[in-house]
């Protein structure tokens, strides 16, 4: 069929027991065969310096070659104070700049978040979809996945273990690669 579709994940949290990271794995685990996932782990990540928009550190290098290299985008976002966590903001913008050199720019992409919330991580995801707008992202709408109540859908390592979970990342993720394969 041709070259696997190359998604680069990305979560937005940092802690080692992240419930969002552990989503994230499950897509690595869960992804179909024509499609791959690399993960991005953004913690080196320093904080955004426009002063260093001309010469950015060469993790910031790195980061925005492998977001322009990967065919899609995934995120697993958790949700703090009703947004996005600071530190995927803060990744966000250095891929974004310079002005006119954003590395998200077209790309296909798909959110997830889990949270021991029970509206999960609906505003996160809403503020990461505006976002999108401007970073001239395009993505897929259904299926939504949020793991609300999230403490018991994860063992003890973080792994999830949630049936129900683990379908809608499935569907999610062929609605990406579809998606994906239909902009390209």
């Amino acid at each position: 069929m041709g070259e696997k579709i190359s998604i680069l994940g990305i979560s937005g949290s940092l802690r080692k027991g992240s419930f969002n990271s552990g989503a994230l794995r499950a897509a690595v685990d869960l992804c179909p065969d024509e499609a791959q996932i690399e993960v991005f782990d953004i913690a080196s990540i320093p904080s955004f310096n426009q002063d260093e928009d001309q010469d950015p550190p060469a993790i910031i290098q790195e980061f925005k070659d492998r977001i322009r290299a990967a065919d899609a985008i995934l995120f697993a976002t958790p949700e703090y104070n009703y947004s996005i966590p600071g530190v995927l903001k803060n990744a966000i913008d250095w891929a974004s700049r310079p002005y006119g050199q954003s590395a998200w720019d077209g790309k296909p992409a798909a959110i997830m978040g889990a949270s021991i919330g029970g509206i999960a991580t609906a505003r996160a995801q809403y503020d990461l979809r505006k976002m999108m707008v401007f970073l001239n992202m395009f993505p897929i709408n259904k299926p939504e996945v949020m793991i609300g109540n999230c403490g018991d859908k994860f063992d003890a390592e973080g792994n999830l273990i949630d049936e129900e979970s683990k379908k809608f990342i499935r569907q999610m993720l062929e609605a990406l690669i579809a998606w994906t394969k239909k902009i390209k």
